[in-house]
């Protein structure tokens, strides 16, 4: 089954599990639609899911950078050496943020919001893993 955007449980958990001030590395895992799937009736015009995600990367780098995150890495993926066959990711992208509050404030932003319309348009399936750095 597809995961495109965080229950309301798996967003609990992660507040409520998630030290306060620890810095915070987000990795996502993306696997993009071959064509966008905006809701009917979307004002936004048709084009591919990467295209849709980079619509959305327009306005979600502008809100990592401002909440003091940073992209650490973006690449695309080649092959899964350990991974069930059927799953298949087509990029990763790895961002760090300082503290969990960071990135919540990021996701209660109202353009950060708006603009999520075209990630949930671009993408078939992802993963967001919240991970602590030793």
């Amino acid at each position: 089954m597809p995961s495109i955007n965080p229950r309301p449980e798996q967003l609990a958990a992660f507040t409520q599990q998630l030290p306060a001030e620890a810095p915070l590395l987000m990795l996502n895992l993306l696997r993009y639609q071959d064509q966008a799937q905006y809701p009917q009736g979307s004002e936004h015009s048709a084009c591919s899911g990467r295209e849709a995600y980079r619509r959305y990367s327009q306005t979600a780098l502008a809100k990592v950078q401002g909440v003091g995150g940073e992209v650490q890495l973006m690449a695309a993926v080649q092959l899964a050496l350990i991974a069930p066959a059927d799953e298949q990711w087509d990029e990763v992208l790895l961002v760090r943020y300082p503290n969990k509050a960071a990135f919540l404030s990021m996701l209660a932003d109202p353009q950060y919001q708006a603009a999520t319309v075209h990630r949930s348009a671009a993408l078939a399936d992802s993963r967001l893993i919240a991970s602590l750095p030793h």
